[in-house]
C-alpha cells in the first residue's frame, strides 16, 4: 500500500490524480490532501478517501467545513496548512498539483521532509531549480514529472546513457489559437481562450497554452528535471498532441513516447514508478489517428516562448519575474481587466524593469516574486 498525499486536490490533476487511485483502491492509501476555496468538492473527497489530514485557504474555510468531515480528519489552513499536509503525514509521495509560485514552500517541505514528488507544480522549479533540484539530491528524493511532456521524456530516457542525448524536443499542441494570426487575436474572448482543443485542463494553465507561456515553463522546468543547456531543449508544434515529446540521442536515433492526450496515464506512471499498471484510460490507435502533423516553432507568432528561453539562459531571478508576471497578467485576463495580447505586454514590460540575481536564495525569490507581481498589477 502506496501512501500519498495531494497538493491541489480539487484542481485538474487533482481530481485526476484520485481517478487513478480509485482504479486502484488496494494500492493506494490517501494520507492528506489540500485544496483551495472549492470546499463542497474537497468535503466529498474526504468522505470518499478519509484522509488523516486536509488544508483549505482560509481559517474561515477552516471553520465552516469542520463539522462536515470526520473527526479523525485534522483540518489546518493557509500556507501553513499546505506545508502540513505536504510534510506533516506518512506519505512517502506527495503530488504537487498547485497552480503557481504558492506551492515553492511546500515543495521544499515534502522534499526536507524525505516525501519523492509526484511534480505537477512546474512553478517550483522554474522559480527555484537550482535549490529543488539540490535539495531533492541531498536528501535522496525522487522528483518524478507528472505533465505529460516530461513523463514522456523521464519514459524515453529510461535505460539511456546520458552523455548519449542529443538534444529533446517539447510538443505543443498550440492551444486554443493555433491557427489564428496575430491581427486575429485583438478581440478574442475569455470564453474563446478556454476553449483547449485536445486537453481538459484548469483556466490559467489553458490561458497559458494558448500564449504558449506553459511551454516556456515547460522548457525552464526540462532544463533542471533533465540537467539539459537550452540549447538541447527544442519546442515543436504538433496539434493532435499524440507525441508528447521526444528524445534524440547522438548516432540520430529518436526515441518518441505516444499516447492519447490523457493526464491519467502520465499521473499513474509517477505514482506507480518503476512499475506500469492497467489503465482505466483509452488505448491509441494510430490506424484511428490516421495523420500526425508537426510545425517549426514560430517565435514572432509565440513572443512569450521566446521570452521564456530568454529568461532561462539568464538564469537567477529572471524566470521567477517571468512566471510572476505571467500569474498576475493572466488573472487579470481572465477578470476581463486587460485583452489577451495584452498579457505579453505585461511580461515584456516586468521584465524590462527586472533586475537580475543569479544564484538567489529563497527569501530573494520570494521577494523578486512579490516584486514584479506589484510591478504586474499596475502596468
Amino acid at each position: 500500500m502506496k501512501k500519498i498525499s495531494i497538493l491541489g486536490s480539487t484542481g485538474s490533476i487533482g481530481t485526476q490524480t484520485l481517478d487513478v487511485v480509485s482504479a486502484h483502491r488496494d494500492q493506494f492509501q490517501v494520507e492528506g490532501l489540500a485544496a483551495g476555496t472549492n470546499t463542497d468538492l474537497l468535503i466529498q473527497q474526504v468522505l470518499e478517501y478519509r484522509p488523516r489530514k486536509v488544508s483549505v485557504a482560509t481559517k474561515e474555510l477552516a471553520d465552516r467545513i469542520k463539522s462536515q468531515i470526520p473527526s479523525s480528519t485534522q483540518i489546518f489552513y493557509g500556507d501553513s496548512g499546505l506545508v502540513e499536509v505536504a510534510a506533516g503525514t506518512e506519505a512517502e509521495m506527495v503530488v504537487t498539483a498547485v497552480m503557481g509560485s504558492v506551492g515553492l514552500r511546500s515543495t521544499m517541505a515534502a522534499i526536507e521532509a524525505g516525501k519523492h514528488i509526484g511534480l505537477a507544480n512546474k512553478e517550483s522549479l522554474v522559480t527555484a531549480g537550482h535549490l529543488v533540484m539540490s535539495l531533492a539530491k541531498e536528501k535522496g528524493v525522487k522528483i518524478l514529472p507528472i505533465d505529460s511532456e516530461h513523463s514522456a521524456i523521464f519514459q524515453c530516457l529510461n535505460g539511456e546513457r546520458r552523455k548519449d542525448v542529443a538534444g529533446i524536443t517539447i510538443t505543443a499542441s498550440g492551444g486554443s489559437f493555433r491557427d489564428l494570426s496575430r491581427n486575429e487575436l485583438v478581440n478574442v474572448t475569455v470564453e474563446d481562450a478556454l476553449k483547449h482543443p485536445n486537453w481538459s485542463m484548469g483556466s490559467k494553465i489553458t490561458i497559458d497554452s494558448a500564449t504558449m507561456v506553459n511551454k516556456g515553463l515547460e522548457v525552464i522546468e526540462a532544463h533542471w528535471l533533465f540537467d539539459l543547456p537550452y540549447d538541447q531543449i527544442n519546442v515543436l508544434l504538433h496539434p493532435e498532441s499524440i507525441i508528447h515529446s521526444y528524445v534524440e540521442f547522438c548516432d540520430s536515433s529518436i526515441i518518441a513516447q505516444l499516447g492519447n492526450p490523457d493526464m491519467r496515464v502520465p499521473i499513474q506512471y509517477a505514482l506507480t514508478y518503476p512499475e506500469r499498471w492497467p489503465s482505466p484510460t483509452g488505448r491509441l490507435s494510430l490506424a484511428e489517428a490516421g495523420r500526425l502533423h508537426f510545425k517549426e516553432m514560430d517565435y514572432v507568432r509565440f513572443p512569450c516562448l521566446r521570452l521564456a528561453f530568454e529568461c532561462g539562459r539568464m538564469g537567477g531571478t529572471a524566470t521567477t519575474a517571468f512566471n510572476a508576471a505571467n500569474e498576475v497578467a493572466v488573472a487579470r485576463f481572465l477578470k476581463r481587466e486587460i485583452s489577451f495580447l495584452h498579457i505579453e505586454e505585461v511580461i515584456e514590460r516586468v521584465l524590462e524593469q527586472h533586475v537580475n540575481m543569479t544564484n538567489p536564495d529563497l527569501g530573494s525569490i520570494e521577494e523578486c516574486d512579490q516584486r514584479s507581481r506589484e510591478i504586474a498589477s499596475t502596468i
